[in-house]
């Protein structure tokens, strides 16, 4: 195999959907007043069950986009799906990448999703149990697989490079900037989108995470009860679990010198990741192989602790979660801790699973071409965690190089580092 070519990575783009608006936008003068998206389901009647507060976007409409038809949305009901299209659409037209068949095989995308195409699936088996096997659409196996809606996106702009679909749960969207930086750090494709797109509200889905008590439950006791703005509070010492959440966030990356000579606007630049994996706990996080995978970014870096400005934390508002992700910060930054900004979107936006890291990533980043850090709304501080500093309001401030961490089921974790573009 050739040596890889160690090339620089940019971030040229980037763009959002979530439970405060669809696109960057919206989301960001939303949350930037320190506004939450979390509200009452409206998907479906979940009846007397007790998980009612979620993040569902209230505005995105496939119809709005040209080349999405309702036959399209008909026949292509995994709503990743147009989602992922119109996202990369956005995107590219935003950061003015033109793709043709000079550069199509060195533009591809890593996009992924945890539960995939599973509103797809759901839609088919009630026409199954109702009308027989063929009232199940031919479309169903398309539109669960993981590759459809990066493929998808392929095939609307043309590109051709590597696409591929990883699926790590909760640390998709990291592990696919991640791996899509080194793609073009090594010399296999000189643009990627990456990123990740989920739509996870559905039945079983939320009544099997509500079983196994990750979600808050907005009953009597709770602060929720009235207002389900209050249900997502990491760090706080009253926290009882996350807010399961709709969202996409997608980076367009390029490398330097493509960047400079195609006029692409550079907005920041990876300069460091680490992935590894717990390889103890189905679903509880593992503190010595997390504090080394936020430790192996900032090698990979090559900074010191010192030079962090600001982390954006995994922060899910689960009390082991949230319990394990700080004592791993202590113990990598010890010291230092204290004066770097902690904070966590699952608070504004919820937890959107696969998505949510892409979401975080893009928010991290335009948090700092507006000198601005995002809050952990609702934060009564957990007395364990005292001393540091969660940002419980939006703040104006400038951070130079940002972590952005995430950690899922079955043990992935995986960090990124990202740093002001001079």
């Amino acid at each position: 195999m050739k040596a890889p070519l160690n090339r620089r990575v940019v971030v040229v783009g980037y763009e959002v959907s979530t439970s405060l608006g669809h696109g960057i936008e919206k989301t960001w003068a939303r949350a930037s007043r320190g506004e939450s998206g979390i509200g009452w389901i409206s998907r479906f009647d979940a009846g007397s069950y007790p998980v009612k507060a979620v993040g569902e976007i209230p505005d995105f409409d496939p119809l709005a986009y040209e080349f999405l038809t309702e036959r399209d949305v008909y026949f292509w009901n995994a709503r990743f799906v147009p989602m992922t299209m119109a996202l990369c659409s956005d995107v590219a037209r935003q950061a003015g990448l033109q793709i043709d068949p000079s550069n199509a095989h060195r533009v591809g995308a890593l996009i992924g999703s945890a539960i995939n195409g599973n509103d797809a699936y759901e839609w088919n088996l009630e026409g199954l149990r109702a009308g027989g096997p063929l009232k199940v659409s031919p479309f169903c196996l398309p539109n669960i697989c993981a590759n459809m809606p990066a493929g998808k996106a392929s095939m609307l702009l043309g590109f051709t490079g590597p696409v591929m679909a990883p699926a790590t749960a909760c640390a998709t969207g990291n592990h696919c900037i991640a791996e899509a930086a080194k793609i073009i750090q090594r010399g296999d494709a000189d643009a990627m989108f990456a990123g990740g797109v989920e739509l996870p509200i559905l039945p079983a889905i939320l009544y099997g995470f509500g079983n196994m008590r990750a979600l808050v439950n907005s009953e009597e006791g709770d602060r929720s009860l009235e207002d389900p703005r209050l249900a997502s509070r990491p760090y706080s010492g009253d926290r009882r679990g996350f807010v399961l959440a709709e969202g996409g966030g997608i980076l367009l990356l390029a490398e330097l010198d493509y960047a400079l000579q195609s006029g692409l606007p550079i907005k920041a630049e990876i300069i460091g990741q680490h992935m590894n994996s717990d390889a103890y706990h189905y679903t509880n996080p593992r503190m010595e192989t997390i504090a080394a995978c936020v430790r192996g970014a900032l090698e990979d870096a090559g900074i010191a602790v010192d030079e962090v400005g600001y982390i954006n934390g995994h922060g899910t508002s689960t009390r082991i979660g949230d319990k394990t992700e700080v004592a791993c910060l202590r113990e990598v930054f010890a010291g230092q801790l204290p004066r770097i900004p902690i904070s966590s979107n699952k608070s504004q936006v919820g937890h959107s699973l696969g998505a949510s890291a892409g979401v975080e990533a893009a928010l991290t980043v335009h948090g700092m071409l507006h000198d601005t850090i995002l809050p952990t709304l609702n934060l009564r501080i957990d007395s364990e965690f005292e001393g540091l500093d969660f940002v419980p309001e939006p703040r104006k401030a400038r951070y130079d190089i940002a972590l952005s961490n995430s950690f899922g089921f079955g043990g992935p974790n995986s960090c990124v580092v990202f740093r002001r573009f001079y």
